[in-house]
């Protein structure tokens, strides 16, 4: 039912039987007999009405026959009360009625990945999409016909000719759109994604000399997981290698090379909000390149791991029909074949662990670049960064003057978005009851978002980088007017002479007061303590007091 009205009204259960033969009516509630001890007039009960003359027809005279003239005053009403309603969602809609036709476009997706962003994401579609999943089950199940063709013990699928290994391969490497095209039209019959994968391959094979004698070879012993959980692994693995990595690379490249460029100029560290001791600009790119480098070197050791053992992970179908075969050495060399990782205990699925180690630490790298993000636009407010103007842009429909770090704001926010998905596939997927349920299928169908979302963050972090431009003079006001950050080196040369009390002198001295150049070299003078000690304080200042800062930014 498309189109219903809900009402509720008391009624006699001694009517219900009546309500539920009608084909314009169906229960809200479970209809079941009632204890004795309640009171049968109390129960209000809702109703599902039919949209459309027949229903309101029914309605009318069922109420009128059932309950009295009373009765057919109040369904007349609710007639009423339906059709205002609907003429009022009409009256107040501004979406045109054939809006729901409109074809699939960038202009009509739903998700901003395949409209908006789809340009800037497009190096993922041949990999994490619908025809990069189909793909990826046609080579799982061409290769494993191919395994299948070298075990002795099964003398019904005799080792092929380099000719059909190489037809074989052509069909796995050369599979094309027009190719998945077909596997859904035959999944639209099937209704099962993997079973029409099957079914196109050995219509495939049926002019096939070779092949055709081992048509139900194809998908042998497999479960459709084995197949499924194979291809999930062979799409993060070339998502990883061939776009997500490199991308994480160029970002780190990009902030080491700040961090070398900047190494030399002094900045004013702020803790807190407040004035710290000093550090320089490269400083703190350095800290970060670190840090994501160490979190993409975590991405990249991460194992990928598949499984090839039946309906539940134990060979059962496999041992039956070919006893004498070491189907668990079958099963691992083939899944080492592909470049993945052996999992020699599941259940019907792999159990995803590895996928959730994978997304826990791509998400720790988005969280570190979620830091760098806001860092930036927070030294873009301060004056730090200028941001290259590109003629033609516009920064505020309303105030003409507006640079704004949109970049880094829209890499934040998609970062959120890659960390929710991230987040649920993590915690989600390895968790599945018994020896399998279907919640982790369409969990599954969401890699493509959680690597996008990540890889146009991280493009937009990369070209917001790209715009800097460092202010020194304004970096340079900032030390200048924050004598007080000298406090630290002073208080403890006080310490290693011997001078009572140094942090609490400096902290009367310093805190809550304007400290000058003037005012600290008196200060400086003012201490008992060696000469040559002193002249050392006196020739501090903050853009010269930032310890190693220099050095290890230059050595990131």
């Amino acid at each position: 039912m498309a189109h219903s009205v809900y009402w509720s009204w008391s009624l006699d259960p001694c009517q219900l039987s009546s309500w539920v033969e009608s084909p314009h009516f169906q229960p809200s509630v479970a209809c079941r007999k009632l204890p004795s001890v309640i009171n049968p007039r109390s129960i209000s009960l809702g109703f599902a009405i039919r949209k459309g003359s027949e229903g309101r027809k029914a309605m009318a005279s069922y109420a009128g026959i059932r309950r009295g003239p009373g009765s057919l005053s109040m369904a007349k009403r609710l007639v009423a009360e339906e059709e205002e309603t609907k003429h009022s969602l009409e009256k107040n809609t501004w979406l045109h009625k054939d809006a729901g036709d409109l074809e699939l476009s960038e202009l009509t997706a739903i998700s901003p990945m395949d409209g908006r962003y789809a340009s800037k994401v497009k190096e993922l579609r041949p990999i994490l999409s619908e025809y990069g999943l189909i793909r990826y089950r046609v080579i799982v199940e061409v290769q494993w016909l191919v395994k299948l063709s070298e075990i002795p013990e099964i003398s019904e699928v005799s080792n092929f000719s380099n000719e059909t290994k190489l037809y074989l391969e052509d069909i796995a490497r050369k599979f094309n759109i027009e190719d998945a095209l077909e596997v859904k039209r035959v999944e639209n019959v099937t209704n099962h994604d993997v079973k029409a994968v099957e079914y196109v391959l050995k219509k495939r094979f049926e002019a096939h000399p070779e092949l055709t004698k081992v048509l139900e070879f194809i998908h042998f012993c497999c479960t459709s997981e084995d197949i499924n959980n194979l291809a999930h692994s062979l799409m993060l693995r070339e998502a990883l290698d061939l776009v997500i990595l490199p991308s994480m690379d160029q970002l780190i490249d990009a902030i080491c090379n700040l961090a070398h460029k900047y190494a030399h100029i002094p900045m004013l560290s702020r803790t807190h909000g407040q004035p710290a001791s000093p550090t320089t600009l490269g400083k703190e790119m350095a800290n970060f390149c670190f840090r994501l480098s160490e979190q993409r070197r975590k991405v990249s050791e991460v194992r990928l791991l598949g499984k090839m053992a039946g309906a539940v992970g134990n060979y059962n179908a496999h041992l039956v029909a070919y006893p004498d075969v070491p189907w668990q050495k079958v099963a691992e060399d083939f899944v080492t074949s592909l470049g993945i990782g052996f999992n020699p205990y599941t259940t019907q699925i792999e159990p995803h662990d590895y996928i959730a180690e994978l997304f826990g630490a791509i998400v720790r790298f988005n969280n570190i670049l979620v830091g760098f993000d806001r860092d930036i636009w927070g030294y873009i407010s301060l004056g730090y960064f200028r941001q290259q103007v590109k003629a033609g842009e516009v920064g505020s429909s309303t105030m003409p003057h507006k640079v704004n770090p949109i970049d880094f704001e829209n890499s934040e926010g998609n970062l959120g978005v890659a960390n929710a998905i991230s987040g649920h596939l993590s915690s989600k997927l390895p968790i599945s009851r018994w020896q399998r349920d279907l919640t982790d299928s369409t969990v599954l169908r969401n890699l493509g978002s959680a690597l996008g979302y990540s890889l146009l963050a991280y493009k937009s972090t990369l070209r917001g980088i790209t715009k800097l431009e460092v202010n020194e003079l304004r970096i340079s006001e900032d030390l200048e007017q924050s004598w007080e950050v000298l406090a630290e080196p002073i208080q403890t040369v006080m310490r290693k002479h011997g001078i009572p009390e140094p942090y609490e002198k400096l902290k009367e001295f310093t805190r809550g007061r304007a400290v000058t150049r003037e005012s600290m070299r008196e200060f400086i003078g003012s201490l008992d303590m060696p000469k040559e000690a002193k002249e050392r304080l006196l020739q501090l200042t903050p853009h010269s007091y930032v310890g190693a800062a220099e050095l290890l930014a230059k050595t990131i």
